[in-house]
């Protein structure tokens, strides 16, 4: 950690930045977390960052340098790898790979969609395949075979290698990405072309498939490396450019960076693990909600964060965040574990539409924070679902933001009746209902969509809402879904920043080693190979613990993932410390069998087929963040905190009168019965008529949406 005196003050702080608004928290010791937030700037984020903390700065009566100088730690959630990736602004790259195989990242996994279209003659449909990141003239096979065992089959022709770099060099490539046939079994060749180009290109940007994602699966292993490639120099250039701003702000501490996986990582190692950013931010509010679904004891959850650009959606499952072991980002497949977040384009800021058939239209585009809601008064003249909310009454113009950013109502109501309203015959308020009546469906079909998909009954869930318009819809979606309890953080409206202040440094390694039981056997354990896992699992526990410079402190979880013979999916299951015998064999495969049957149903679970371990994990963490927050202040009378009451529109009603409270006021023990405005600086909370409001001891919002609380 950076080191102040015994009297400066001590500050750990979170950043998010997303489409419409950069968030950011600040820990101090003893005292509750400090909130904020400033809109995004699309052009250099590092602008947005910067502000955010003059904001904070401002907030505790210093300068910008004063405050940067007593900040210990930062860390750093961002979608500038998603960004990049979806909008096709990688770095020119390009791929080796074994000869005879150059077509791999084109097939893909038959990825090809059929796109809807209309001409003078009718409807009719074509194929869509996804825009490929590596050119065809940019994949290059090379000389070269080992095997399923890892024996060299064909040498690797180097002069061949020399030739193509030299090529590439001269076309304006900038990346490499290298990824041979069985590298992850033995990476001889893909190391030898590290040096080569070592030798002939040092300053091209290189990936190593034996690296990145020691796994099977040619194809995932392939886009691996060649996202990771692409993404490399865009995350070098953006992290280096956010930390010179912040270093030369006064900012002398550490620095972390939010990895999609389970934690954050130094900003340094980013570069080289650029593929592991996608889903950075997202990644800080589900674990974030993970440490407090432990708190609070709820064991599953769906988490929500609806912000300006995006709805997200995570699981949390036995109080474990829900992984994935390959991923699907822009239309590519990805052999990186990472936290499994589902998003839809329904923000504050999509954009509402009415298509060709009459039919109102939510999303997916967004007006994001640059020109914004039409209420921004920032030139955006389309109707937003965050214009709808103004015009209902829900949001208040004059305090949006804790007054810092008031809207233009009158600009809302134009944006909607020109687009909305007029071409449907509606008034304005009812166009901006149906809006949000839209987006709220969509929003609740996603919750049920991710727990069913998953084999759960979202019933038997807790939804948890944040981001900047999450408390604002959550009431409603949460119902809509058939769910009954809904809780808002205190931390809602900066809940993935502030995950990223709070999580371990993380690192996950993993391998394939395929192991399967014969069909019919009586005891399939005695069938595996014990010491192989053994020394399977203890090299990748080395290799964790030297990503993690042999910290002491170091947690280790071990991982194994099991299927039934020939299966495409597998679950994972935690292995107990100490060495794997027959007998925790024996034990794993009869949770397997239980894990198995809880997602598939009763009497799915056939072991008569055979077991497959597939792969192994070995997570390490680390704590970094030691604060020990305070208590939030607040009022347990609600009428301590009563501001007033205005006209709010809702479906179950109409436009009643509505009791509006400064949210922030409401303290531990106040209970509220709807329809209810909650105003806090950063969002604004709704609870629905006949829903139940109770603050808990930690102030956290606990709504009954089914009302009889």
């Amino acid at each position: 950690m950076g080191s102040t005196t015994d009297t400066a003050p001590r500050f750990f702080v979170g950043t998010d930045v997303g489409g419409t608004f950069t968030d950011l928290v600040v820990l101090q010791d003893g005292r509750p977390p400090r909130l904020f937030k400033s809109p995004t700037t699309p052009r250099d984020r590092s602008e947005g960052v910067i502000a955010a903390l003059a904001l904070a700065a401002e907030s505790y009566g210093m300068s910008l340098g004063a405050f940067c100088a007593s900040i210990v730690y930062f860390a750093h959630g961002t979608t500038a790898a998603t960004n990049a990736l979806i909008e096709r602004k990688g770095t020119p790259t390009a791929l080796l790979t074994t000869r005879g195989f150059t077509d791999t990242m084109l097939i893909q996994r038959s990825m090809t969609s059929w796109v809807g279209l209309a001409n003078a003659t009718g409807h009719y449909s074509r194929r869509r395949n996804p825009e490929p990141i590596v050119a065809r003239d940019r994949i290059a096979g090379i000389t070269e075979r080992i095997d399923s065992s890892g024996a060299q089959v064909v040498a690797l022709n180097e002069e061949e290698v020399r030739g193509v770099l030299r090529r590439l060099r001269t076309e304006g490539v900038r990346a490499l990405a290298v990824s041979f046939l069985w590298s992850f079994v033995n990476g001889a060749h893909e190391r030898q072309v590290e040096r080569i180009a070592q030798e002939e290109w040092p300053e091209a940007y290189l990936t190593l498939s034996h690296r990145v994602a020691p796994v099977i699966g040619e194809y995932e292993r392939s886009a691996t490396t060649v996202v990771n490639s692409y993404l490399g120099p865009v995350i070098r250039d953006y992290v280096a450019g956010l930390e010179r701003r912040l270093r030369s702000s006064g900012f002398a501490g550490d620095f972390s960076i939010m990895d999609s996986g389970g934690g954050v990582m130094r900003a340094e190692d980013a570069a080289s693990r650029a593929a592991s950013m996608l889903t950075s931010g997202p990644a800080g509010g589900v674990l974030a909600s993970t440490a407090l679904a432990k708190r609070l004891g709820h064991a599953n959850v769906i988490t929500s964060d609806m912000g300006g650009t995006s709805f997200d959606v995570g699981l949390i499952i036995d109080g474990q965040p829900l992984v994935e072991l390959v991923s699907e980002v822009g239309d590519l497949h990805l052999a990186l574990p990472r936290i499994k977040v589902t998003a839809i384009g329904a923000g504050g800021g999509s954009i509402a539409w009415v298509d060709e058939a009459g039919v109102l239209v939510v999303g997916p585009e967004s007006a994001g924070s640059v020109p914004g809601p039409a209420c921004y008064g920032r030139g955006g003249d389309r109707p937003t679902v965050t214009d709808a909310d103004v015009v209902l009454g829900i949001i208040d113009p004059a305090r949006f933001l804790g007054g810092k950013m008031p809207l233009d109502r009158s600009m809302a109501e134009k944006a909607i009746r020109e687009h909305i309203a007029d071409p449907l015959g509606l008034s304005v308020e009812e166009a901006a209902a149906g809006i949000r009546r839209v987006a709220d469906n969509q929003m609740a079909d996603l919750l049920r969509k991710v727990t069913v998909e998953q084999g759960h009954d979202p019933r038997d869930f807790t939804v948890y809402a944040y981001g900047g318009a999450g408390p604002t819809h959550a009431y409603a979606y949460t119902e809509a879904a058939g769910i009954a309890t809904l809780v808002v953080p205190p931390t809602s409206t900066v809940h993935s920043a502030y995950g990223t202040v709070t999580a371990d440094r993380y690192r996950a390694v993993q391998t394939t080693d395929v192991q399967r039981t014969p069909p019919g056997a009586a005891d399939p354990a005695a069938h595996l190979d014990t010491v192989r896992i053994d020394t399977a699992l203890g090299e990748l526990a080395r290799r964790c613990l030297a990503d993690l410079d042999d910290d002491p402190r170091t947690r280790l979880t071990r991982v194994a993932y099991l299927k039934f013979r020939r299966q495409s999916h597998e679950l994972p299951l935690t292995l107990p410390d100490g060495d794997v015998t027959t007998d925790v064999l024996r034990d794993l495969i009869a949770e397997f069998r239980a894990a198995y049957e809880r997602v598939y149903g009763a009497g799915t679970a056939l072991l008569a087929a055979g077991v497959e371990i597939h792969t192994l994990r070995v997570e390490g963490r680390v704590t970094v963040t030691d604060v020990e927050q305070g208590p939030h202040a607040g009022s347990p009378d609600p009428a301590a905190s009563l501001l007033g009451e205005r006209d709010v529109h809702f479906p179950e009603t109409g436009r009643v009168p509505t009791p509006v409270y400064r949210g922030e006021n409401l303290g531990p023990g106040a209970a509220l019965t709807g329809p209810a405005i909650l105003e806090f600086p950063g969002t604004t909370v709704v609870l629905g008529p006949g829903q139940a409001l109770k603050v808990d001891p930690h102030s956290n919002l606990v709504i009954d949406c089914k009302g009889d609380a």
